[in-house]
């Protein structure tokens, strides 16, 4: 239930220009697309769906998207300079703030919907999730070591390059450097995307869907949910919430020592580049007023 956080965000991440605006003006259908691959909606759960996700996106425009805009500022007015592991973590922990208030909005509908899921729709559901986690270890836990590397390099150079251009060789070899030692655990992550899922699952399976409704059921099922949530992005694993940690600030200092690798040109380059993403934006909020 959790994966439409991700699709309503993704006009938060830096894409190319017009895929923001095109990408977050479809989230909604986007969204429900997803969702319905997942779990095969009935008639009546697709309408309040589609209506509980095109006012999603209506909070999110209205309530959000100023905030944004004001981390898209900040982080242009810190282009220019070197930057500290320290600088980058707090840019990471200002978006991550803003993109959980998300959850916590959608809590009220996707308790809602939780409730009406019958067993086919959870059988669906755990199909779905095997299906993924077969494509999570082709890619990352099993085959050629060497080409798993070579993946995430390519992955790391093309989000670099969206951002400052084309990378030079010493840039291109500190990359390499970064996923040679990175701390990434393909096996623990994969661990917690199990638990994660099967979390989901039990949760899902214990409310209760086949008998008529007391009272206190909407109250009992938004708290389930909203611990769901909880668990989802805070693992009760306290060990991997300290591997999480340690990746976290890795990936922080990588990043600036990369950005402090990079030449006046492409730190130019970056700022123009989040420009067009705070324009976008702006038209995005701006079409709410209009």
């Amino acid at each position: 239930m959790t994966r439409i956080i991700g699709l309503l965000a993704l006009a938060s991440l830096l894409q190319a220009c017009s895929a923001v605006k095109i990408v977050y003006n479809q989230a909604p259908d986007l969204a429900y697309w997803y969702l319905d691959g997942y779990v095969d909606f009935n008639e009546k759960q697709s309408l309040q769906v589609k209506a509980d996700l095109a006012k999603l996106l209506a909070w999110h425009r209205q309530t959000q998207l100023p905030g944004y805009i004001d981390t898209l500022q900040k982080l242009q007015q810190q282009m220019p300079s070197d930057m500290d592991a320290a600088q980058v973590c707090e840019m990471f922990f200002d978006v991550r703030r803003k993109l959980l208030a998300i959850p916590a909005q959608a809590e009220p509908a996707v308790a809602a919907l939780a409730g009406t899921l019958d067993a086919s729709q959870l059988a669906q559901m755990e199909h779905r999730f095997a299906k993924g986690n077969a494509d999570y270890r082709d890619d990352f836990l099993e085959g050629p070591p060497k080409a798993r590397r070579h993946k995430r390099y390519k992955q790391a150079v093309s989000r670099a390059e969206m951002l400052y251009g084309r990378l030079d060789n010493k840039q291109l070899g500190l990359i390499g450097q970064t996923v040679d030692g990175s701390r990434f655990d393909a096996a623990r992550s994969y661990a917690e995307r199990v638990r994660r899922q099967q979390d989901a699952l039990q949760t899902l399976r214990a409310l209760p869907t086949d008998r008529p409704a007391a009272a206190d059921t909407p109250d009992k099922n938004r708290a389930a949910i909203r611990a769901l949530f909880d668990r989802s992005f805070n693992s009760p694993d306290a060990a991997y919430r300290d591997y999480l940690d340690s990746l976290t600030q890795d990936n922080c200092k990588n990043f600036a020592d990369l950005h402090n690798s990079t030449t006046p040109a492409q730190r130019v380059r970056a700022v123009e580049t989040i420009n067009s993403y705070e324009q976008d934006l702006r038209a995005l909020a701006a079409r709410n007023k209009g």
